[in-house]
């Protein structure tokens, strides 16, 4: 009986192999993941869409008994890094703290800053408030996390210990310290928003579609974190299954835009669309400018002109960044090849007048509409290809 016993204390009551052990881990920490991704971010922190309270109870439960998370907590967290990003204020900004800060200290930042009475009470609003949040789920933290501990060794054993420690340490590596850590530090970026926000990889499936950081950051509201056609956010995919299953109602996606027949004058319908899709706009723009600067670099090459070569090279890596988030030496690396050229110099500067457009709020809608015909009618005079491409485009967009 006793070696029944010891035998059972070894091996769990599930007695399983060692690769069922392992999908057992990788499907409850997946679920961690999609609870983290649908629920706290983009349910709670953005309202991004609303969940059956079905969907709301199993998504707040499973959290507490896999993270110890409380859900007020990270809603004022994750809405204060959004609010103050990359100053002295975000709570988890590698900009300010260092990369290896929060990669390695990610939770530690959540923690310290979960203590903050002033972080809780401005940006935590609108958060759970039930019986359950206030005497359960933020009343005992631990337990939730220590009831998985003792489900973990009966069903696996001595090993179930280790399961559930690759189970608390998977939350605070990937979203408190990837994401938060190699989201603004390396990657790809869609859109040049005023943030150092990257996509760690178009294929958001291991941290459940938060590889697409930038494409958040632009659309911060939107319940769908993909937006090119080859992105894949498997957040999204678990979002549409739960409104095929009436659990999930999605309130807003990033906007979008078809090209209709080119008009003679930009119409309302026109500003609408550029205004909306702006992001996408300034995008190619960027892409523009990296165009003619390269084609600067093979004319200057092509009639030797080897002073402004290495001004040109230079500006390379900076001359698509938006203004606001380069450094004073960047900028000056910008504003030299602008001087060198003057295509390069017309379009930084039209790049300022048409964000005007969105800019401006003291204008009304007839004004904004003449500011982007003005802009348009310049554009396509100015000699500058890529401005001339962009205006004949502009003036094609028409709301979805």
């Amino acid at each position: 009986m006793f070696d029944v016993l010891l035998n059972g204390a070894a091996h769990g009551l599930l007695r399983a192999s060692w690769w069922q052990i392992v999908v057992y881990a990788l499907v409850t920490t997946h679920l961690t993941i999609a609870s983290v991704t649908i629920f706290l971010h983009r349910a709670q922190a953005h309202r991004a869409l609303d969940l059956h309270p079905i969907a709301s109870h199993f998504f707040r439960f499973w959290l507490w008994l896999t993270t110890g998370m409380v859900t007020k907590e990270w809603v004022a967290i994750h809405r204060k890094h959004h609010a103050r990003c990359e100053t002295a204020d975000d709570p988890h900004s590698p900009v300010t703290r260092g990369i290896d800060t929060v990669l390695l200290r990610g939770a530690e930042l959540y923690r310290a800053e979960a203590k903050n009475a002033q972080t809780l009470a401005k940006f935590g609003h609108g958060t759970p408030d039930d019986w359950l949040e206030r005497k359960v789920y933020s009343r005992y933290v631990w337990q939730g996390v220590g009831a998985l501990l003792v489900l973990d060794v009966l069903l696996f054993g001595a090993i179930g210990a280790t399961v559930w420690a690759v189970q608390m340490v998977w939350i605070p590596f990937w979203a408190a310290g990837v994401i938060n850590g190699l989201g603004h530090w390396w990657g790809y970026r869609n859109f040049s928003a005023r943030d150092r926000s990257h996509n760690i990889a178009p294929w958001g499936v291991l941290i459940g579609g938060e590889e697409l950081h930038n494409n958040h950051h632009t659309y911060p509201t939107s319940a769908k974190l993909s937006v090119k056609w080859w992105e894949f956010d498997i957040g999204w995919g678990y979002i549409r299954l739960l409104s095929w299953l009436r659990l999930a109602k999605p309130r807003k996606l990033p906007p979008q835009f078809r090209l209709g027949e080119l008009r003679a004058e930009v119409d309302q319908q026109t500003l609408q669309a550029v205004i909306a899709n702006r992001y996408e706009v300034m995008a190619r723009y960027a892409a523009g400018i990296k165009a003619t600067l390269r084609a600067e670099l093979a004319r200057a090459a092509q009639q030797g002109a080897v002073a402004h070569l290495p001004v040109l090279r230079a500006a390379r890596r900076w001359i698509g960044v938006e203004r606001e988030i380069l450094c004073e030496r960047s900028r000056a690396l910008v504003d030299a090849a602008a001087n060198a050229s003057p295509n390069l110099g017309k379009l930084l500067h039209m790049r300022d007048e048409l964000k005007a457009v969105w800019e401006q709020t003291n204008l009304n809608a007839e004004q904004l509409r003449q500011k982007l015909q003005d802009w348009c009618h310049r554009a396509e005079d100015s000699g500058v290809a890529a401005l001339r491409d962009l205006s004949l485009r502009l003036r094609r967009y028409t709301p979805v």
